[in-house]
């Protein structure tokens, strides 16, 4: 079985990796996958967490209860995200961000 420190070795790492392609990537979709990575690595730390707090010997399902939350708020994003990716696309002809220089087409 996995420890603690392991699921928050790889949740950190997760959170590493999408923040890295937050700053250095220039696509605003692979940006947006990004963040979507970070959001996964808190979810999972969160159900680590979770799973690792007994209470009267049994684990304690606040974390996972939240984590459904967090799901339901990220396809909510992902919705409307993609929605302003797709008009800014129609709008610029570009996803790249640093052609994006104002909010004003």
């Amino acid at each position: 079985m996995a420890s603690l420190n392991e699921f928050l070795f790889v949740s950190g790492l997760l959170f590493a990796i999408g923040l890295a392609g937050v700053i250095l990537r220039r696509n605003i979709i692979v940006i947006f996958m990004c963040l979507e990575l970070m959001l996964a690595a808190a979810s999972l730390t969160l159900v680590a967490f979770s799973r690792f707090h007994l209470k009267d010997g049994l684990p304690d399902y606040n974390g996972q209860v939240f984590v459904f939350f967090i799901i339901t708020v990220a396809a909510a994003e992902v919705a409307v995200g993609l929605a302003i990716i797709v008009a800014l696309y129609r709008a610029r002809q570009t996803i790249n961000v640093e052609d994006l220089t104002s909010m004003r087409g």
